[in-house]
């Protein structure tokens, strides 16, 4: 973070210093909101909690060394007093970027792939100029203005994954740090019951992105999804394209080798050179694409950009984290999140790494924030099961699990419904085989990260004898 005094904090945030004795103290790390992450030098970040109020450690914080605390009331250490800590977050963010020697920000969203394309974006930007991106998905209201302390004077290129829930939030988030560039990946039924409207509205929210950009700056849409390619009128900004079928940058000649990784060629105005990812799955290509496209907007060569991702690896933990066991059990750790777009990649990318030859056993979590077509969406990811030809299903979770193993059930599909994921794991001991592939993957809120976790150490978990 760019070196700010209490007193500049303050006047950038409307706060006030409370029991500071040296307002001239110096605040040169990053501002955390997890006392156990505080650096001599940090500013704690005092947010009310899902389950406790950040307020209570304040004085921890302070003890591991946090210069001061950003807080809603005093707190009895040095600390800036504001009337509401998130919006102060985002002030001080822009106060940060404004300090900062004009870095190219690039904001990504879409309704899936957005982590996995913004880690692969960094890798090949990192190839470009000194770069900061989005830590694990923190692509909110908080997550933005944290990734923006995270910057400093030598950042040149700042990736900023965001994150919409409705109407106004991408907005809100490109008013505290306005994009350059801006990606947006596609638009499905992620949170639809947020938003309300169904594919449309989902589109307005997105494109609020685009229209953020300046007359300089570039809008990298995807070519394969109508829905975005719709924006393009709402940006002043020029237009580059990517995709599979269509796109000024595109990957042709796409294959999967035993394992479910794709390779393919990377081309663009007459260029082309080879990529190999080592990443699951077939839907990464049109990340990858995406990525690519960004790059070469900013001014890489098409073979730069296809070495980058040819050597880029998975950075966020639960997306498509691939275990083998010592017992010859593949895991496929998918679960940080699900919606019916991601389902149906993950399924492809199962059966694809099985090669046909080996059981294929997946378990799958309920879909949350899916509104009023919850029901027709789980009862069609059953049949989705059964379309892509996996051979075992586990469903966890109640009335809309039961919709996907009765669906699957009526697919042929050998299948089991479960209430949580410890009974899922209680039924993991007895029916995995050596040679399996295994997909766990649900909503946040079904808990089947840990799940996954345990089942990708088998040790632990007493699955080996």
């Amino acid at each position: 973070m760019v070196p700010m005094t209490l007193q500049e904090i303050a006047e950038a945030v409307g706060g006030a210093p409370h029991d500071a004795p040296d307002p001239g103290a110096v605040v040169d790390r990053p501002g955390v909101i997890d006392s156990r992450l505080v650096e001599p030098g940090a500013l704690f970040i005092a947010l009310p909690g899902e389950h406790t109020d950040g307020h209570r450690f304040a004085e921890a914080a302070v003890r591991a060394g946090a210069t001061a605390v950003l807080a809603a009331r005093p707190v009895g250490v040095p600390a800036i007093v504001v009337p509401d800590v998130q919006d102060a977050m985002g002030a001080l963010a822009r106060a940060v970027l404004d300090r900062l020697k004009a870095p190219t920000v690039i904001g990504l969203t879409g309704s899936a792939g957005k982590t996995s394309t913004k880690d692969l974006l960094a890798q090949v930007l990192e190839t470009m100029d000194t770069t900061v991106a989005t830590p694990l998905s923190f692509n909110g209201e908080i997550g933005l203005p944290l990734t923006v302390f995270r910057a400093d004077e030598s950042t040149r290129l700042l990736v900023l994954e965001m994150g919409s829930r409705g109407a106004g939030h991408i907005k809100y988030l490109t008013g505290i740090v306005p994009p350059k560039v801006g990606l947006v990946l596609n638009v499905g039924t992620a949170h639809v019951g947020e938003f309300g409207g169904g594919k449309e509205s989902i589109a307005v929210a997105k494109g609020e992105l685009v229209e953020a950009l300046p007359v300089d700056g570039l809008a990298v849409l995807n070519a394969d999804d109508p829905y975005v390619m719709s924006m393009a009128p709402r940006t002043v900004a020029p237009v580059l394209t990517f995709g599979a079928r269509a796109g000024d940058v595109r990957a042709v000649d796409i294959e999967l080798d035993g394992a479910g990784r794709p390779s393919f060629t990377l081309t663009y105005r007459g260029e082309s050179a080879p990529v190999k990812l080592g990443l699951y799955g077939a839907h990464h290509v049109s990340n990858a694409t995406a990525a690519a496209a960004v790059a070469i907007g900013l001014g890489a060569s098409v073979r730069q950009a296809a070495e980058a991702l040819t050597g880029a690896r998975q950075l966020t933990p639960g997306r498509m984290d691939v275990t083998e066991r010592p017992d010859g059990v593949t895991v496929i750790n998918d679960a940080f999140n699900a919606n019916p777009e991601s389902m149906a990649v993950a399924l492809s990318a199962l059966t694809a790494m099985a090669g046909g030859g080996r059981r294929t056993v997946a378990v799958l979590g309920e879909m949350r924030e899916l509104g009023e077509e919850s029901d027709a969406h789980h009862a069609e990811l059953g049949r989705m099961v059964a379309r892509n030809g996996v051979t075992d299903l586990i469903a966890v979770g109640g009335a809309e699990a039961a919709l996907v193993h009765a669906s699957a059930v009526d697919g042929g599909v050998t299948a089991t419904l479960v209430p949580d994921r410890d009974a899922a794991l209680d039924l993991l001991l007895t029916y995995l085989k050596p040679g399996d592939v295994v997909l766990v993957k649900g909503s946040h809120s079904v808990g089947l990260e840990d799940a996954a976790m345990r089942l990708a150490k088998p040790d632990a978990m007493g699955l080996t004898g």
